[in-house]
């Protein structure tokens, strides 16, 4: 029989004082966003005034010459005349080329024939996130205030509930970083600009090239330069006909005053260090680079705090810089001159845009940042020491503005943290950068995004050991919250080596029975169950619950939380015998010294009802929840995270009693209540739609399952980090629709991808992996492939008896399995001797009222009529 995987079992078993949305980890973080009012609806949400916002380095109405057949292609294949359905197109070519000038000039022209039209910034998946978190903002101001995964997520639903919108997508780096947006979007419009000339297959492309001579002096020109033809034709020539070099160089000489020639000779004279920075050594880059350095002496001699502020923009994302973040600068005057003076030669662009709760805008091109920050001797613009102070001030600006963030300014200040993080590798220690990056990483671990911090811990980490030692107390408390960003992103090859040096260090400097050593040996064994390693989650979680009673008392928190994770242990490892015994002292602890309408005594409460359905009585687990969930209701309140949970785990106990209808109401009801408070990109969430393509699965709804599984395997691994292990649930689960249909083929593959990636990240014997065979075994012998079923169930059948024990109900069901595979195959006998072994381990382990002991008597009965 195949068998239902369930999802995200760790969600709802957490120990002592979490008041917020139930997830694992003791330092997890989390944050409730409510919206004063009901929340806004993608689907009634009207279209934004005005309807047009484009790049922060557009000038509306600018011309742009010698690009007409490109515009008349573009206008062609995008307007609303080119009938329904979803429209791409990817413009690409070399930087610097003029692929967005040229996307926001077609929207410039023709955006009176698109309803909305929006540019984001698409260089990277947050970047993504950030654009169309903007253009939530834009459609209703309230998504400003919220987290950028949440107003992201709710653009793209307006999105798709709307149409005659174009997308432009600037600065495309890989395809598959925008592949999942595309999937979600039946109708509309996007533009994309890409470096990327292949890999474009299935979108029709148009490769921008450079200007051709005449239309590249006319933007020389057009720039403000005053030249004569054969002037303007060298330096055309010279330029590459590149327009960003075009519209720099032409900036250059009509603020300066300079003389072609002079401008030429000396584009001549510095050539030699300029290609020595170049990023790439081609042409562009020599071209671009070369126009910059000469404008750049003229600057520092008209202003040298403009240089000083170049440099520390270096460091910053390219685009979306918010001015106001130089309003921390000590001299406000020299500031306001300096980005005047950096404008007005085209080093950065200045955008101001009353619609930008941000307010103005700062763009700086990507080259001319690289050649900053590239330290040269003998250059007084990018000395060691100047671009030191660079970076420096860069950090000083992002950290005055941090010291006061909220979410809003978070998610303005992100990708620049982002871009100064990656580029800092080599750079001498500072406090202050130290100070940043760790609080980045708490904002990332509260906006349950512990992928993204891991990397900033582990700077922090290092930071520790550098300062302090690799058994200080502070490295120690670091090493294990950088284990805990692991082990909540999934990555348990990480978390458990920091793990074990953190217990085995905090043992050695702090004692046997310091509380933090109790706390990392806690943490340690819920990783290796986690693992499933549950032989040594048990033996470490029996050890951690005596020492601390020991030590400690009775009713300590770390007894507690010992004896709570010691009783999730017991449950994973199939003993609800064991488990629901410390489940019920914890909880008769927890009322005596917190009350019953504690927080931590209504966590205790939903794991002994938990504990209770997992013993095979959903009966019983529907009295305790429903219970209970009345009274969080009261006490927490209805959309509480904790509240919603129990509901889900409501709906998952009357699946186990079969009554699929309310199962399916419950689930369908808390999967909107969680995507309206958490937001539709929440774990919680995810989790609930997940076990609502379960229950459409189980009811034989596959019109309904295959689509939403689908759907939550997407949005799993946009969320996710790679490998994150309920991507390969989504796997597994997304198998079993197509195996309740009949798409027997569809099911093994996808079975094959599950026990391939599983064995890989988890293990050969990690229960999911041996969760993933067995499914793949049922779906061989469907298949009629019972040659090669019986013999891997045969494996599945020892290896659980193996790793699990014989009496876990998973071994208990290989036996089933077997005997089910041996009756496909004709064998009778050997079926029912299969059968009747399992059913007498369920009924000696499980009891006669468990749902797995009713199954099998049944089995039993049937083969011996048959």
């Amino acid at each position: 029989m195949t068998e239902v995987e369930r999802t995200a079992a760790r969600a709802v078993t957490l120990g002592a004082d979490n008041y917020g949305i139930v997830s694992t980890g003791d330092d997890a973080t989390n944050v409730l966003v409510v919206f004063d009012g009901p929340p806004p609806s993608p689907v009634d949400t009207g279209f934004p005034s005005p309807p047009v916002s484009l790049s922060p380095a557009h000038v509306a109405g600018a011309p742009v010459v010698g690009r007409e057949a490109e515009i008349a292609e573009l206008y062609a294949a995008l307007s609303e005349a080119a009938g329904p359905g979803l429209i791409v197109r990817a413009l690409t070519g070399l930087g610097g080329v003029g692929k967005s000038t040229l996307a926001n000039h077609y929207a410039d022209v023709h955006g009176g024939g698109h309803d909305l039209i929006h540019w984001l910034s698409a260089e990277n998946p947050d970047e993504i996130e950030a654009g169309l978190a903007g253009l939530a903002a834009r459609l209703d101001a309230r998504w400003a205030e919220t987290a950028p995964p949440l107003a992201a997520a709710w653009a793209t639903a307006w999105l798709g509930a709307h149409r005659g919108w174009l997308l432009i997508l600037d600065n495309v780096n890989d395809r598959s970083d925008i592949t999942p947006l595309l999937a979600r979007l039946p109708e509309g419009r996007f533009l994309i600009t890409t470096r990327l000339a292949t890999g474009w297959r299935g979108i029709q492309t148009l490769a921008v090239g450079t200007l051709a001579p005449e239309a590249a002096a006319k933007v020389l020109r057009g720039a403000g330069a005053e030249l004569d033809d054969a002037a303007a034709e060298d330096l055309c020539r010279a330029l590459g006909h590149l327009p960003l070099a075009l519209d720099q160089a032409g900036a250059y000489l009509e603020e300066t005053g300079t003389e072609a020639r002079e401008y030429l000779k000396l584009l001549a004279d510095d050539r030699a260090s300029i290609l020595r920075d170049a990023a790439n050594g081609t042409a562009r880059d020599r071209t671009v680079s070369a126009v910059w350095s000469v404008t750049l002496d003229r600057l520092a001699e008209q202003e040298p705090v403009a240089v000083e502020l170049l440099r520390a923009l270096a460091w910053f994302a390219p685009t979306g810089i918010p001015r106001r973040l130089l309003d921390s600068m000590p001299d406000q005057a020299a500031a306001n001159r300096a980005v005047g003076r950096l404008n007005a030669y085209s080093m950065i662009t200045l955008k101001n845009d009353d619609g930008d709760p941000a307010g103005a805008r700062i763009s700086v091109h990507r080259l001319v940042q690289a050649v900053t920050r590239t330290p040269e001797a003998g250059n007084p613009h990018r000395s060691p020491d100047a671009v030191r102070e660079g970076w420096t001030n860069a950090v000083a600006l992002l950290s005055a503005e941090n010291a006061l963030a909220d979410t809003a300014t978070w998610r303005l200040l992100l990708p620049h943290i982002d871009a100064l993080f990656a580029e800092s590798a080599s750079e001498d220690p500072l406090p202050l950068a130290d100070a940043l990056f760790m609080n980045t990483a708490i904002h990332l671990i509260q906006q349950s995004q512990q992928h993204r911090a891991v990397p900033y811990l582990v700077h922090a980490l290092r930071a520790r050991e550098r300062d302090f030692g690799p058994r200080h107390p502070l490295t120690l408390t670091m090493r294990v919250a950088l284990a805990s960003a692991y082990e909540e992103s999934g990555d348990l090859a990480h978390a458990i080596p920091l793990f074990e040096t953190a217990f085995a260090d905090r043992r050695d400097v702090l004692g046997p029975n310091h509380s933090e050593t109790h706390t990392s040996r806690v943490r340690l064994a819920s990783a290796y169950e986690a693992a499933g390693r549950l032989d040594l989650a048990i033996e470490q979680l029996g050890q951690a619950l005596d020492d601390s009673e020991r030590v400690f008392g009775r009713n300590h928190p770390c007894t507690l939380m010992a004896r709570n994770n010691l009783a999730h242990a017991f449950d994973s490892a199939g003993r609800p015998d064991l488990a629901i015994p410390l489940y019920t002292e914890v909880l008769a602890d927890h009322e005596g010294v917190r009350g019953r309408d504690h927080p931590n005594t209504l966590i205790a409460r939903h794991n002994l009802a938990s504990a209770r359905g997992a013993a095979g009585r959903p009966d019983q687990a529907i009295l305790l929840y429903t219970e209970l969930i009345e009274d969080m209701k009261r006490v927490l309140g209805p959309d509480h995270p904790q509240t919603l949970s129990t509901g889900n785990s409501l709906a998952s106990a009357y699946r186990s009693l079969g009554d699929l209808e309310r199962a399916t109401e419950l689930y369908e009801r808390t999967a909107d209540d969680r995507a309206r408070v958490l937001g539709p990109d929440h774990p919680d969430t995810l989790t609930s739609r997940s076990d609502l393509a379960l229950i459409y699965q189980v009811a034989g709804d596959g019109e309904r399952a295959i689509p939403l599984a689908k759907a939550v395997l997407a949005d799993r691994r946009r969320v996710l980090s790679t490998d994150h292990p309920d991507i390969l649930t989504s796997l597994n689960n997304l198998a079993g629709c197509y195996d309740a249909v009949g798409a027997t083929d569809k099911a093994i593959a996808l079975y094959e991808e599950v026990v391939r990636d599983r064995t890989r990240v988890l293990g050969s014997n990690h229960p999911d992996t041996l969760m993933a065979r067995n499914n793949l075994a049922c779906a061989l012998a469907e298949a009629g492939a019972l040659n090669t079923a019986i013999p891997v169930l045969h494996t599945v059948l020892q290896d659980r008896i193996h790793v699990l024990g014989r009496d876990h109900p998973h071994s208990i069901t290989s036996r089933g399995t077997l005997g089910g595979a041996y009756r496909r195959a004709g064998d009778f006998d050997s079926a029912l001797a299969y059968y009747r072994e399992a059913l007498a381990d369920a009924q000696r382990v499980l009891g006669e009222g468990h749902e797995l002991t009713a199954q099998l008597q049944n089995r039993v009965n049937t083969q011996q009529d048959w």
